[in-house]
């Protein structure tokens, strides 16, 4: 039995495109969030006198609601309405930004955090979802392109956006400033679904299929392999009992297997068709694009830390020093995704290693640059990261989605953005760790100033070095096999 389907609106050129740029201003205010409160940290700490573990929170909680949510409401927006879901989940980020915006507790704004997650989560698969069904061939590709270039720069703003808020509010509230400025946007972003997104499909009647068994099972397998990693800070307080979560992660993920398998030979639709990951290009390309997220946000964040903590910036500054990667990555990826219907996997391949190359020169940067033009520096190797960025993101996404029925592209969408999820919170945690625990260990040892700060980045940007080549790897296997399927 297949997912209950729906009955598709054909749109013209004109109407597509509207929807398309609806969807797109979602996403970036989705992603937005995920960057932009990193450079908060430290104002957040000076307010609250919050320890460690509570800022790891911060991020990482909303990441942790954002892959939970990812799953049940692709499949939910599969069913039924992409728009409904796009205005529940807007108007709760909404309502969530102005309880954070108000925290007068870390407490509640954690609480706040995690609600926007979950918001976050609602509205993602819906974009995927509507830009793989109103779009195909070539146009898709552009579309992708443009998504890609959009999803590069809100990732890639985000720094310099929540340096000014803080610089406008004030060292001791403008944290708060970074939320309220998702109220106009997200008031704009709703108007515009209302507005302008056409209808796209006529949802068929019937009952829902979610599948509640696997969807416990599901959460249960998420939460177990995200929480080690959420509670892990590199401080030596941290406690070491919470790798045995990951036990709790290989059980609940074989159940969750086990009974996805047996739902769907009873003849019902699971919650994760693993049928999806017998197609390649959809295996390949998740795996490609979750490694690599384990891999950019920690290196936004470790270079932001290094800026502000070792070497003094402002945040503003700070985050200023990835307008580059966000401008240049922006046009690689329209560039990208006009060009991956005819070069496929090597523009991908060829992505990976210019950012992998830049993620060394990072390093290198880091040691043998003055402090007073290491900005600059580090700004310029970031530059040619994006370049190599915009050609990984978008033209992966075509070739991910390419031989997924339209039925299923909010589903596949999903799991695509839930390994990203995952990734961004396992690669932050063990940046972060190997950054803190290098500060901790060194300082016991009486280095102290930019030396200490200079090894920590080092050890931290080896882990990002790991993870962009093991998905070059994969983007090389991916490559052969393609190659070999082509021959035969």
């Amino acid at each position: 039995m297949t997912s209950p389907q729906t009955a598709s609106i054909p749109l013209d050129h004109a109407q597509r495109w509207r929807a398309f740029w609806v969807c797109v201003s979602v996403a970036a205010l989705t992603i937005l969030d995920l960057s932009k409160v990193n450079v908060a940290l430290p104002s957040i700490e000076s307010a609250f006198g919050a320890g460690s573990t509570q800022l790891q929170i911060v991020v990482s909680g909303y990441v942790l609601m954002f892959g939970l949510a990812l799953v049940p409401f692709g499949r939910l927006g599969d069913q039924r309405s992409r728009k409904t879901l796009f205005l529940v989940g807007l108007t709760l980020f909404l309502a969530m930004s102005v309880v954070c915006a108000l925290a007068p507790t870390v407490e509640i704004l954690i609480a706040g955090r995690l609600v926007q997650g979950l918001a976050a989560g609602i509205q993602m698969p819906q974009v995927l979802g509507t830009i793989q069904q109103i779009f195909v061939g070539k146009e898709r590709g552009q579309a992708f392109g443009l998504f890609g270039a959009t999803i590069g720069i809100a990732t890639a703003i985000g720094p310099t956006l929540g340096g000014l808020m803080i610089a406008v509010g004030g060292a001791q509230d403008g944290w708060r400033w970074i939320f309220w400025m998702n109220v106009p946007l997200c008031l704009i972003v709703i108007a515009g679904v209302v507005g302008l997104l056409p209808r796209t499909r006529r949802p068929t009647p019937g009952k829902l299929q979610l599948d509640p068994v696997g969807l416990t099972l599901l959460a249960l397998t998420i939460i177990t392999l995200m929480w080690p990693f959420l509670f892990t800070t590199g401080s030596p307080d941290d406690d070491p009992r919470r790798w045995w979560t990951l036990v709790l992660f290989v059980v609940s993920a074989t159940a969750f297997t086990w009974w996805e398998r047996r739902y769907a030979a009873s003849g019902r639709s699971p919650l994760v068709p693993f049928r999806l990951f017998s197609i390649s290009s959809f295996r390949n390309g998740t795996l490609v694009v979750t490694t690599y997220f384990t891999a950019i946000p920690a290196m936004f964040l470790l270079t932001t830390l290094f800026l502000q903590a070792g070497v003094g910036l402002e945040p503003v500054y700070a985050g200023m020093v990835s307008i580059g990667f966000a401008v240049v990555s922006a046009g690689s990826a329209w560039i990208g995704g006009n060009l991956v219907g005819r070069l496929g996997r090597p523009l991908v391949v060829g992505g990976l290693v210019i950012v992998l190359v830049s993620i060394v020169a990072l390093a290198i940067v880091a040691y043998t640059v003055p402090a007073d033009a290491v900005a600059y520096a580090m700004a310029g190797v970031m530059a040619i990261a994006g370049a190599g960025a915009g050609l990984v993101v978008a033209p992966n996404q075509t070739l991910t989605l390419a031989d997924i029925p339209t039925r299923s592209g909010g589903l596949a969408g999903s799991v695509g953005q839930l390994g990203q999820r995952i990734g961004t919170a396992v690669g932050t945690a063990v940046g972060l760790s190997l950054f803190y625990s290098t500060i901790y260990r060194e300082s016991d040892a009486d280095h102290h100033g930019l030396e200490v700060y200079h090894d920590a980045y080092a050890y931290g940007m080896v882990a990002v070095g790991i993870f962009v080549a093991l998905a070059l790897l994969i983007g090389v296997i991916d490559l052969g096999a393609r190659r070999r399927a082509q021959r035969s």
